[in-house]
């Protein structure tokens, strides 16, 4: 199978379904994003970490490319003539945010208690971190925007959301365990 197939030389491409858009339709821009997102996750995943954490960055990957599957299909064509749908995958789980939630926990239980906000950085794998924060909260705006116009499965845009704030708590749990300076933001006075 070559890789190159020039349907897109024109600037469409096809979702899954079949249907052609141009390359710049919300549609097209929220997977993408939520693909980038997840090439920021395999940076991380690279780091000198905790192999726990390099775990469950592979379990959230794989939850990614659900999350694009959803994203990338045409809701006029999800469902095939039979009634089936024809994206036939495990979808997005309350389960599957809870965990998010619950690794949070966890993770905060180790932690200071936040007093400011944090600037980002001190450690290159915690500023990784903070690009992935970053890029999954464009992610969920280009997905809020899509699901206003064609909605999708719930559970999908609140995994962003949770996903988001995950990443903002393992980056903090990062610079505890590197032992890295965590530089608050403190305002300065008129």
């Amino acid at each position: 199978m070559k890789i190159y197939t020039k349907t897109g030389d024109k600037g469409t491409t096809a979702l899954f379904g079949g249907t052609r858009v141009p390359k710049h339709h919300i549609r097209i821009e929220s997977y993408g994003t939520v693909d980038e997102l997840n090439s920021h996750l395999g940076l991380i995943r690279d780091q000198d970490i905790s192999q726990n954490y390099k775990d469950r960055i592979i379990e959230i990957q794989s939850k990614l490319f659900t999350i694009g599957a959803i994203l990338a299909t045409d809701p006029e064509k999800a469902v095939l003539k039979n009634g089936k749908e024809r994206l036939n995958i495990e979808k997005i789980s309350a389960k599957d945010i809870e965990l998010l939630e619950q690794d949070m926990d966890t993770m905060n239980e180790a932690l200071p208690p936040m007093t400011h906000f944090v600037l980002p950085g001190g450690h290159q794998t915690v500023s990784f971190c903070h690009i992935a924060r970053c890029v999954c909260r464009r992610a969920e705006r280009l997905a809020t925007a899509l699901n206003d116009l064609e909605p999708f499965e719930a559970n999908a845009l609140t995994y962003l959301n949770r996903l988001s704030d995950y990443l903002f708590v393992l980056a903090r749990k990062l610079s505890f365990d590197l032992q890295a300076n965590e530089i608050k933001w403190i305002p300065e006075k008129k």
